[in-house]
């Protein structure tokens, strides 16, 4: 006697529209969704403890194997613009037509290593914390901004170095000096937000982060770290959009403020046009671009 089963009938598939209402009607929302950005910025306002405390807690350990220890945050540098001065400075003879050359380099090679550090750091923000990111909730952003306040800090302890080296120059301490807190503070902001925005482009393509040196190579010698920008541009045996892009560069600007600021012998003369619109445009474009720029992926990091 044969047994007749009968099939049960299919479960219809639900749509995805049908899924959202569902979701919407008990109070679900996607893991890891972007918020707005108003609500972003309240977010990381919220976690800046956070910020400070892991760019501290990254200074501190950066140099923790080596015996030296912290002194390294000074000798990087230094020991940076004494090869620099002996091939750019005795070879090419270059001192030879800046005054206070040692003050001059130094200032550059500090304030150039602070925006590469920073870029450098940023590159690798996501993608070298890959175990953090997919581990906590927290905005993604708070990871390159506080890469960029660790290099801040490590370039605040190269300034003491900077002011013994001024002074042993003969460099006199003057009220200018205080023109470096709004040049310190544009320049961070500018290189907070690239930072954003290659922590972003390294997240998704991590072969970024093995290129940026050879690009970062490149803009430090067009940026007038070892040689004088005004002193290559007089005269017409330039395009004029060399000479523009020369001027514009935004490392360039913010070396030239700093030195401005610090360094007696160079002179108002010796700066681009319109040099603090210059730098606050790019600090604008930089920061408010590149943090957007970031927020807009907020959902994809971490994933993959």
């Amino acid at each position: 006697m044969s047994q007749v089963l009968d099939t049960p009938p299919p479960t219809p598939v639900p749509a995805d529209d049908d899924l959202a209402a569902l979701a919407a009607r008990h109070g679900l929302s996607v893991s890891g969704a972007r918020p707005s950005l108003p609500e972003y910025v309240r977010q990381l306002w919220a976690r800046r403890h956070f910020i400070t405390a892991f760019a501290t807690a990254k200074l501190t350990a950066q140099y923790s194997q080596a015996k030296l220890g912290q002194i390294w945050q000074v000798m990087t540098p230094l020991l940076n613009a004494a090869v620099y001065y002996f091939i750019f400075g005795v070879l090419l003879g270059t001192k030879r037509h800046v005054p206070d050359y040692i003050p001059f380099l130094v200032t550059g090679v500090f304030i150039w290593t602070f925006t590469q550090s920073s870029i450098m750091a940023g590159t690798r923000a996501i993608s070298g914390n890959l175990g953090l990111v997919r581990a906590l909730h927290f905005p993604r952003a708070a990871l390159p901004i506080s890469f960029a306040l660790q290099q801040l800090q490590q370039l605040l302890f190269s300034m003491a170095a900077l002011v013994v080296i001024l002074l042993c120059f003969g460099v006199p301490i003057a009220f200018s000096w205080l023109l470096a807190v709004p040049a310190l503070v544009l320049q961070f902001t500018f290189n907070t937000g690239v930072a954003l925005i290659m922590a972003r482009m390294g997240a998704k393509t991590p072969d970024i982060a093995q290129l940026m040196p050879f690009v970062l190579r490149t803009w430090m010698y067009v940026s007038g770290v070892m040689w004088s920008i005004d002193r290559l541009t007089k005269g017409d045996h330039l395009p004029r959009w060399v000479t523009l892009a020369l001027e514009t560069n935004p490392a360039a600007v913010y070396i030239d403020l700093m030195r401005f600021a610090l360094i007696d012998s160079f002179h108002a003369g010796q700066l681009p046009p319109h040099v603090w619109a210059a730098a606050t445009g790019w600090a604008l474009i930089a920061g408010v671009g590149g943090f957007v720029y970031f927020w807009k992926a907020e959902e994809m990091y971490g994933r993959g």
